[in-house]
């Protein structure tokens, strides 16, 4: 029987993918404390007093891959009172794709990379939030090309097509991929091409703006340095990324030195 006067508590629980070694994976955590003492899980946490549900994934992002380029997506909420035994616990899950390069992640026996199409015995309901976010992604990719957020910025569409298909775990054809991705919004041809043995580099592409269609969707870049030229003299200041949910703003600190 269930005590209906008991309180409840509330967790964030964040799917973390990248593309390593030619292969979709997510990082696993694995449990030191019951239940499920022994098995992987996701990482995630419990939400600070002071903390909103976005502030408490990206808390728990950084604590993981100490990673400031990100694609970050509100998941879903998962409730069901038998989803753990010692207490009931809300969790509010999401969704991040990283590049592996921008990755800063100290593996060891307790933190590990896993194919996720190959995934070990998972701890609570895990699992079934992995696949509802590899869901989500394929969902993404025909509204917007998240899957760019696992790739360097700059690429091949060789690069860009496989990422897809590792999204997808099927094969695309080439022709008909190519022809698509052409088309996409915001993706931008460079006068670059990739660094090769090949008699025929390939050229390389970037993006020079995404747009989402989703207040729950994120993408948040490292600040840069830009030089801010003054009538008085020049400050180097930081370009901070605001998020408005649907977009991100570059908000520009300027300030005047006078000698």
């Amino acid at each position: 029987m269930f005590n209906e006067t008991k309180m409840h508590e509330i967790t964030v629980d964040v799917v973390i993918l990248t593309i390593k070694n030619n292969s979709l994976k997510v990082l696993l955590v694995k449990r030191t404390n019951e239940p499920f003492k022994g098995k992987w899980a996701i990482p995630g946490g419990f939400i600070r007093l002071s903390e909103n549900l976005d502030e408490a994934a990206l808390r728990i992002l950084k604590e993981k891959t100490n990673v400031e380029n990100i694609y970050i997506e509100q998941l879903y909420t998962f409730g069901d009172p038998l989803r753990r035994t010692d207490a009931r616990v809300i969790t509010c899950s999401y969704f991040a794709l990283i590049r592996e390069e921008d990755v800063n992640v100290f593996e060891s026996k307790d933190v590990e990379w896993h194919r996720v199409y190959d995934l070990p015995p998972l701890a609570f309901d895990h699992k079934e939030i992995i696949e509802y976010s590899l869901k989500r992604t394929r969902e993404r990719l025909e509204m917007c090309p998240v899957a760019y957020q696992l790739l360097s910025e700059k690429f091949t569409l060789t690069e860009m097509q496989k990422s897809y298909e590792l999204i997808m775990n099927k094969k695309l054809d080439k022709r008909n991929f190519r022809k698509k991705a052409l088309t996409t919004e915001g993706l931008k041809e460079l006068n670059e091409f990739s660094k090769t043995k090949s008699k025929r580099p390939a050229r390389l592409y970037t993006f020079d703006k995404i747009n989402l269609n989703s207040k729950r969707a994120h993408f948040i870049s490292k600040p840069k340095a830009k030089e801010v030229t003054q009538p008085s003299t020049t400050v180097t200041t930081p370009v901070s990324p605001v998020s408005t949910g649907a977009k991100t703003l570059i908000v520009k600190k300027n300030k005047s030195v006078n000698k």
